[in-house]
Formats: C-alpha cells, sequence, structure tokens
C-alpha cells in the first residue's frame, strides 16, 4: 500500500487513512453520467492500492446494492481496512420524499443483519445510525446498537446529521465514535457547534460532501442540466440561477489553486482537514481518476494565506435541501 496520512477515528479508535472514500454514487442520488458496477469496482480496489483504509457505504444507498458492491470488491481486503455503513433510514422509491426515518429496534437489528451479509462480514467495523427517528427517543435505538455491540456484530457505533442533543444523549448511552454530516466550503454551518462538540468529547468528524456534490471541484458547467433521478436536479442550490451565483465560489477555488498548484477538489479536501485533527473527509466518486485527484488533497498543505482566502469564500446561495 502507498502511504497516506493517517489519522484516528475517535479517542481511542483505530487509525484509518486521513482521507476516505464515499461509495453512495456508485450505487444512488447521482445519474448524470451512467451507473457501471465494473468502473466502480475498480476505483474501489484502486482506492486500497494507494493505501485508503476508510470506505463508507450504507443500507440506503440503492436499497443495499451499495453494500453489495463494496462487500464484492473488498472482499480482500487487509485487516486494518475499515468499513462503516449505516441504518435507520430506507428509500422505498424515487423520488427522495419517499425515504423513511425508522429507528425501531427492531428494525435496526434487521438491517444490520442484511448489511452484514451482504458486505460478507462477520462484523462491521463502525455502524452509523443514519438518521434519528422522531418518533423512537434516541437512547431506544442506540441501546439497540449496543446490544449490537456487545453480540459482536458491530465494533463501533457512529451517528449522522444530529443535532448537538441527539448526539449527547446517543453518546451517554453508547460511546460515539465518529459524527458523519454534510460539510465544506459551501455548507460550513457544523463549525458552529457540532464540530467544536466532537473535538471536546473525543468524536472524530466525518465529512461528506466535501466537493458540494461535484460543484465545487468546477467540472459543472453554468445551465447543467440533470435527469430526472438525480438528487440534483431538485436541489435547490442546483437550479440555474443558484448554479450560477455560486459559481463565485469555484472562481475563488480556482485562483487559491492556481498559485498552489492545486484543483478546486484538492482545495476542499485539505480545508476539511485544517479544520481539526479530528476531521475525516470522505469525498465521493465511482471514478479512479478522480478519486487519485481527491487524494491530492490528503498531502496539500495550506497556508495561512490560502486559509484566509478560503475562509473568506461567499456563502452558498440557497439551502442544501428542498
Amino acid at each position: 500500500m502507498n502511504d497516506l496520512p493517517q489519522r484516528r477515528l475517535g479517542a481511542g479508535g483505530p487509525s484509518v487513512s486521513g482521507v476516505g472514500l464515499g461509495c453512495m454514487s456508485a450505487s444512488w442520488a447521482y445519474y448524470l453520467d451512467r451507473q457501471d458496477d465494473s468502473l466502480s469496482e475498480l476505483a474501489l480496489r484502486r482506492a486500497l492500492e494507494l493505501g485508503v483504509t476508510h470506505f463508507d457505504t450504507a443500507t440506503l444507498y440503492g436499497r443495499g446494492h451499495n453494500e453489495t458492491l463494496v462487500g464484492r470488491a473488498l472482499r480482500e481486503r487487509p485487516p486494518e481496512v475499515l468499513i462503516a455503513s449505516k441504518c435507520g433510514l430506507e428509500n422505498r422509491g424515487f423520488p427522495r420524499h419517499k425515504t423513511v426515518r425508522d429507528g425501531r429496534p427492531e428494525t435496526v437489528r434487521r438491517q444490520c443483519d442484511a448489511s452484514l451479509a451482504r458486505l460478507g462480514s462477520e462484523y462491521l467495523d463502525l455502524y452509523y445510525l443514519h438518521r434519528v427517528d422522531p418518533t423512537v427517543p434516541v437512547e431506544e435505538t442506540y441501546g439497540a446498537l449496543s446490544e449490537l455491540v456487545v453480540e459482536g456484530k458491530i465494533r463501533r457505533l457512529g451517528m449522522s446529521e444530529c443535532t448537538v442533543d441527539e448526539l449527547a444523549r446517543a453518546h451517554e448511552t453508547h460511546p460515539v465514535s465518529a459524527l458523519q454530516s454534510e460539510f465544506s466550503l459551501w455548507t460550513r454551518e457544523p463549525l458552529q457547534e457540532v464540530i467544536p462538540w466532537c473535538a471536546a468529547n473525543g468524536v472524530a468528524f466525518v465529512a461528506f460532501g466535501v466537493l458540494g456534490r461535484g460543484f465545487l471541484t468546477g467540472a459543472l458547467p453554468e445551465g447543467q442540466t440533470f435527469p430526472s433521478r438525480d438528487f440534483r436536479a431538485r436541489n435547490p442550490r442546483f437550479q440555474p440561477e443558484a448554479m450560477s451565483a455560486n459559481m463565485a465560489i469555484v472562481d475563488g477555488l480556482r485562483r487559491v489553486g492556481e498559485r498552489l498548484g492545486a484543483t478546486p477538489a484538492q482545495l476542499c479536501v485539505a480545508w476539511v482537514l485544517a479544520q481539526g485533527e479530528h476531521m475525516l473527509p470522505i469525498p465521493g466518486t465511482k471514478r479512479a481518476r478522480y478519486l487519485e485527484e481527491n487524494l491530492g488533497g490528503a498531502t496539500l498543505v495550506l497556508d495561512a494565506e490560502a486559509l484566509a482566502e478560503l475562509d473568506a469564500l461567499p456563502p452558498a446561495v440557497c439551502a442544501r435541501y428542498g
């Protein structure tokens, strides 16, 4: 394996590559280009060759297809490679409004067993509660997950996209190793409360959406349209006027990148890493060439001038969800 900078997955947790791989796009949400399992498997195996030891999937992604794909591609993975998955959220059909939360103990147990079968594993390295179900106390859901830890089916627990209160209540029920949430140069809200809480409590912050769902890379031109099944077709930030306004962020990334000899994607990754030693970005891709580009951000050092320029970039126009 090539060496990538390492970071700890929570206080006392294992060492993983500082930049991981989000696997969702291989099976769900983005359809601007065709889904191709063979290309996705090549990207997953290339990630192993480049030293990635942190892979992220979920029951939700393609209704289990993504877990099956990841399990197949990484079947011969070394023991230090960690695969994270998630429960408590199901997609019962497109469009996105048919995604439902279900945090009942019997549901997370069933989903855990199904995840293990699809991944071909005896245990899950890290298992997140994908979203808190407002009809089920988080203590009840997390208590059921902690029982699965005792049974040896899960090694570590995480939370995703939750409030600090929900995170603290879960942490009191069973130690939270990682909190996963969207975080990027155009989604900075976690800096206000969640990221500092994680730092103070020994919880890793796993950042998804680091590349702004592809927008911050500069690869999407103004006027880009999306197939109806693509999540971005309905997303406020990807409507024509918003995309035009948000190009100011991409332009700023390009200016900094020209000075440092880095791409916008690499700057996005490096900026997240610079927010603290507990930060673990998992930029997603299903193509090996983009994977290699993204991993270049793992070793990119941002000087004070670059950080100041990036911090000064304008906020995104429109909300991240409709």
